[in-house]
């Protein structure tokens, strides 16, 4: 079955944003195996977190960062319902919006029925998007049951492997609810890319190469992670006589 030479660069443009979504998330998780990046990084700051909060009796801070944690996905969550509600509002005027897209310079014109495609790919984006929002909260709702539940510091019948495992578990948990969080900002990312495709599909498929560039500089080369990793070594003072 042949592809109508008007629609195949429009193929080819989306194979080009699902080879590079899938790809980056699939060498994203493999290169993070054995290369410092974000998500290794900031787990063992929580494997540390766990351990500390294991030392301490009062927990109220942790349960409080585990709320805010939460709070940024749910946002997100919310946020991602009024961009669907957006989606389907332009879908019910997709007339206006064609008319609206030929004016704008180097665009490319495109029937109805080809804007509605775009639009409906846009909207899977955000429903993606808000699935993994929606999972993220409910795995920081299985953390902070975690956090309730961790031995306390005195506790004589909880020895120090179980402490340990315990820890790791938990920090493990935490880890989990993060990658869904950051699986549903990937999704926004590439969501801002699908836009470009209303435009050009070419201009799609360079706006989507740029978004992996960048995703992949702030999550491998990105400052702050530098600074995570980094451990400066203080000067030594000479004692004054």
């Amino acid at each position: 079955m042949s592809v109508p030479s008007h629609l195949l660069p429009h193929l080819i443009a989306v194979v080009w944003f699902i080879l590079c979504w899938v790809g980056y998330t699939r060498y994203a998780g493999w290169r993070g195996r054995d290369t410092a990046c974000l998500a290794s990084v900031l787990h063992l700051y929580r494997q540390d977190w766990m351990r500390r909060m294991l030392l301490r009796d009062n927990r109220i801070a942790d349960a409080n960062v585990i709320g805010n944690l939460e709070r940024n996905a749910a946002f997100f969550a919310s946020s991602t319902l009024i961009i669907l509600a957006g989606i389907l509002t332009a879908l019910g005027a997709s007339d206006r919006a064609v008319s609206l897209l030929a004016d704008l310079p180097f665009a490319q014109p495109v029937s109805r029925g080809l804007s509605e495609i775009k639009l409906l790919a846009l909207g899977v984006v955000f429903v993606y998007a808000f699935f993994t929002f929606s999972w993220c909260m409910r795995q920081y709702n299985f953390a902070a049951v975690l956090v309730a539940s961790a031995p306390m510091a005195g506790e004589r019948n909880v020895n120090d492997q179980e402490r340990k495992s315990f820890a790791e578990r938990a920090a493990r948990v935490i880890s989990m609810a993060a990658n869904q969080f950051n699986f549903g900002l990937r999704a926004y990312y590439f969501g801002m890319a699908t836009l470009a495709w209303f435009i050009h599909p070419y201009f799609f498929m360079g706006v989507t190469t740029l978004v992996v560039l960048i995703l992949y500089r702030r999550e491998f080369h990105s400052d702050v992670l530098e600074v995570m990793v980094f451990t400066p070594t203080l000067p030594v003072e000479t004692p004054k006589e």
